[in-house]
């Protein structure tokens, strides 16, 4: 099940059901895609995973899309993949949650979560058998920080035993939506962080940047940038939705990823990341690929200098035709390189996925098309400088009490903000102590 909160949520709704629509054969009114003029090949991949039929030949996602006001909805449904959603399951409340997590938290999300936990009741008893839920939000909104907040600790209550993970577009060290997103940040992380199994990060500036200088973009949209993250979980979720040599199950994400509860942010890498003119003229071979993983020019998150991280594990996810041979020669390969370090207490550190089924990119699109691809989620303690960067703004703004009358206003206690913040501080300290000895407090 597809959970997409907040604006954020809904626009990369958009672009990652058109990705699944194109790798499945399924066109933007539900119903097969006829053979394209072109002769390219639309061959029909059932996938009761994330499509149920209604029995009549037509393919409906196993996605509920929330927000607290309607304008982005509405845009979902005038769309041209607009017809494939049910409308039963867009959930849409009457007023903006106006960037402030209490406001999304303590007075919208009753009111709004209302139809939203039917419609996932609903969805989930129609489901053979429920793996788990796939939420899809930004840490820096009202809706994405306080709505999710709300949603996941019901989720918990309601299905303790269904996997729970996240792809979730963090706040950018330097592009900037929102004032106050250093406040919904700590105070989200710091109430969702026991009702969330993996949280797999992403941030606006590392995708802009890799859509300037990667894919010679002058000025990338949010269209550009949620075109590349819909490639980035197509390749998180291919294992899920089409049979392959050696899958990955939503429960093996968080086994293989999370050493321990706390320590539950991976950051994700693809490559290659080619224009269709530099195509004919790189090399991706399988080495070549699993070196530009651990690239910071690959990677979704900017978290400080490359070398200064630890890596703890990391998931990689093979898309193509692709043989174990060649694999196991690059990751011997990367092993051998000093500039990639693992922590002493991790002697293994890589769990592989390998899914014969080749990416398949969007007509038109920024991404080259290639016959193989390769998606990293890495636990790494370099992701603990995104975390000191939100933390710094957060008490740069906290120590002159600035803009907390907005989230006081709305019922939520002064307390909470120290309470937050000291629990980001320990997070900080825990992947502090992973790269250095690996014993965290529990």
């Amino acid at each position: 099940m597809s959970i997409h909160l907040g604006q954020a949520g809904v626009q990369m709704g958009e672009a990652i059901w058109t990705q699944y629509g194109l790798e499945h054969g399924i066109g933007m009114d539900g119903q097969r895609m006829a053979e394209m003029a072109d002769g390219c090949d639309t061959q029909f991949h059932a996938c009761p995973a994330f499509y149920s039929e209604n029995g009549e030949g037509r393919y409906v996602p196993r996605a509920v899309f929330i927000d607290t006001e309607p304008m982005v909805i509405d845009q979902l449904q005038a769309a041209d993949i607009g017809e494939l959603f049910n409308p039963d399951y867009l959930v849409r409340g009457k007023e903006d949650a106006a960037n402030n997590y209490a406001r999304g938290y303590y007075s919208l999300s009753h009111r709004t979560l209302v139809g939203a936990t039917e419609a996932i009741r609903q969805m989930a008893e129609d489901a053979d058998n429920l793996q788990g839920m796939l939420l899809y939000h930004s840490f820096g909104g009202g809706t994405g920080s306080g709505v999710t907040a709300h949603l996941l600790q019901q989720l918990e209550e309601e299905f303790p035993r269904k996997t729970r993970l996240s792809f979730s577009v963090y706040p950018s060290p330097y592009l900037c939506t929102s004032v106050v997103e250093p406040y919904n940040t700590v105070l989200m992380t710091h109430r969702s962080m026991n009702s969330m199994e993996c949280s797999f990060m992403m941030d606006n500036q590392a995708i802009f940047s890799i859509c300037s200088s990667r894919l010679s973009i002058e000025r990338p949209s949010y269209a550009n940038l949620n075109q590349l993250i819909g490639q980035v979980v197509s390749g998180v979720t291919a294992s899920l939705r089409f049979g392959g040599d050696l899958n990955v199950d939503m429960s093996e994400f968080q086994t293989n990823l999370v050493p321990y509860p706390r320590l539950h942010f991976p950051l994700i890498s693809f490559a290659p990341i080619i224009t269709c003119e530099n195509v004919n003229h790189e090399n991706y071979d399988i080495g070549a690929m699993t070196k530009q993983l651990f690239e910071p020019a690959c990677q979704m998150v900017r978290c400080g200098s490359p070398g200064r991280g630890k890596y703890m594990a990391c998931c990689l996810l093979y898309r193509g035709h692709i043989l174990p041979k060649d694999i196991n020669e690059a990751i011997a390969s990367i092993k051998a390189t000093r500039s990639v370090r693992f922590v002493d207490w991790c002697p293994t550190g890589f769990k592989i996925g390998i899914n014969a089924m080749p990416p398949k990119m969007a007509p038109n699109g920024d991404l080259a098309p290639v016959r193989r691809c390769v998606t990293m989620l890495a636990s790494t303690t370099a992701i603990s400088d995104a975390w000191s960067n939100i933390d710094e703004k957060f008490d740069i703004m906290y120590r002159k009490r600035a803009f907390v009358h907005w989230f006081v206003g709305e019922g939520m206690e002064m307390q909470e903000f120290s309470e937050a913040r000291e629990n980001l501080a320990c997070l900080e300290m825990d992947y502090r102590e992973a790269g250095s000895s690996g014993c965290v407090r529990q």
